[in-house]
């Protein structure tokens, strides 16, 4: 039930079938500007301007707008037309590697590099990105493990599980990656103009008719769960409507949270973390105000993870005015912090349990943190440009985890 939006805008411009080259004339010289959508503009003058179009165009990150350039003399244009031409070649490049990596399961995935589908119902599903849903199925386990009233035995009960996974990946999750797409779609017709909408592969109106199936379903499914277990109070239907609100400011102007390192990086975190959580012991038991404060110390934990991935878009958030915490703090200051959070919260969550009587849970959480803060050491504090994938790759299962054995702890020991 999340936004991801992940670990992942600007409405009001109608998609184009095809991009349309813009030009510049100056000086009796002209230079094909960029593929964009019509919206609204951002100027750009001169030779470090056309060089910051450059560093944008790796960055990889939203700009809020359509870039069209404009240049006022012979030099600007001249840096003009090289950032333009870096542009189909980039293009190519991205072209290149669809062919050569490109394959059906990247395609279906929704991941970077899928190959260009024509089929309508892959590009929906590409639009949906499952390989974001992962997570959420996760943490619907571990909130039903937390509910501790969970039978594998249970057909119902596996029938209640499989739904509430549907709804926090496919729907809720699908629904938020496109919504993302959607706002996010000026900035992809110039980094990946492979993507479905940039390229024109699917139109405005199927865009917005896919949000709003998958809205309309996501809050349909929960609506049913609500039903199918008795609840008075609709706490996953109640669930669900948060976290479609969460996925659109988290993406949408004027909010758009995830233009704030702070609050869109937590509202990510919690939004992987503590919303399918809340939706998987809804389901199959009680959710309680302590619990929802121990998912978010976990969310806390998420949000460090999610920092991660800010290190190496550093210079292009700088370049674009976004406030990431390297760019805030500078990269020393905010790898500590980035591992502060990821420990200490997972820390304060073995507290409680110790604290609540659960010492068996709780030292096997303190031993999966153990090795987090060894390959922190080993990699991340070292050189957190350099070995961010490889940290991620070696250290998020000891985390991920933990956040089971938490869940299992809370169903050991009932109400906190």
């Amino acid at each position: 039930m999340s936004m991801m939006l992940a670990f992942a805008g600007a409405a009001g411009a109608p998609v184009r079938s095809q991009l349309q080259p813009r030009s510049v004339a100056v000086g009796g010289r002209q230079a094909v500007a960029a593929r964009a959508f019509a919206g609204r503009p951002l100027y750009v003058r001169g030779g470090a301007a056309a060089a910051a179009v450059r560093r944008v165009a790796r960055s990889g990150r939203s700009c809020g707008g359509v870039l069209q350039m404009a240049a006022d003399d012979e030099a600007a244009a001249a840096s003009v037309e090289a950032a333009a031409e870096a542009a189909p070649a980039a293009a190519a490049g991205n072209g290149e590697a669809e062919a050569a990596g490109g394959s059906a399961a990247r395609q279906l995935l929704g991941m970077k590099g899928a190959s260009a589908e024509t089929n309508i119902w892959k590009i929906r599903l590409q639009l949906m990105k499952p390989v974001t849903w992962v997570p959420l199925v996760w943490g619907v386990t571990c909130g039903a493990a937390a509910s501790g009233n969970f039978h594998w035995s249970d057909p119902a009960d596996i029938g209640k599980s499989l739904l509430t996974m549907v709804l926090s990946g496919p729907l809720l999750t699908g629904f938020t990656q496109t919504v993302n797409d959607w706002y996010d779609r000026d900035l992809d017709a110039i980094n990946e103009p492979y993507r479905p909408i940039p390229s024109g592969r699917i139109t405005e109106g199927q865009v917005k008719a896919q949000i709003g199936v998958l809205v309309a379903a996501g809050i349909a499914a929960a609506v049913g769960l609500d039903v199918w277990t008795g609840h008075e109070t609709p706490t996953v239907t109640l669930t669900a409507l948060f976290g479609i609100f969460v996925a659109v400011i988290y993406s949408a102007p004027p909010l758009k949270l995830k233009q704030n390192g702070w609050a869109g990086t937590y509202a990510l975190g919690a939004s992987y973390i503590s919303l399918p959580w809340w939706a998987g012991q809804s389901v199959f038991g009680t959710l309680d105000w302590k619990v929802m404060v121990l998912t978010l110390f976990y969310s806390f934990a998420g949000l460090g993870i999610a920092v991660i991935n800010d290190f190496k878009s550093i210079e292009g958030d700088r370049q674009l005015g976004l406030s990431s915490l390297p760019v805030q703090f500078g990269i020393d200051t905010a790898k500590y912090i980035t591992v502060a959070m990821i420990d200490v919260f997972q820390v304060l969550v073995a507290g409680i349990l110790y604290a609540v009587g659960e010492t068996t849970y709780a030292a096997v959480l303190a031993a999966l943190i153990v090795p987090q803060m060894a390959l922190q050491q080993a990699y991340f504090l070292k050189d957190p440009l350099k070995y961010d994938v490889k940290y991620q790759a070696s250290a998020q299962p000891f985390l991920v985890l933990g956040i089971l054995v938490a869940g299992l702890a809370v169903g050991h020991h009932g109400p906190l």
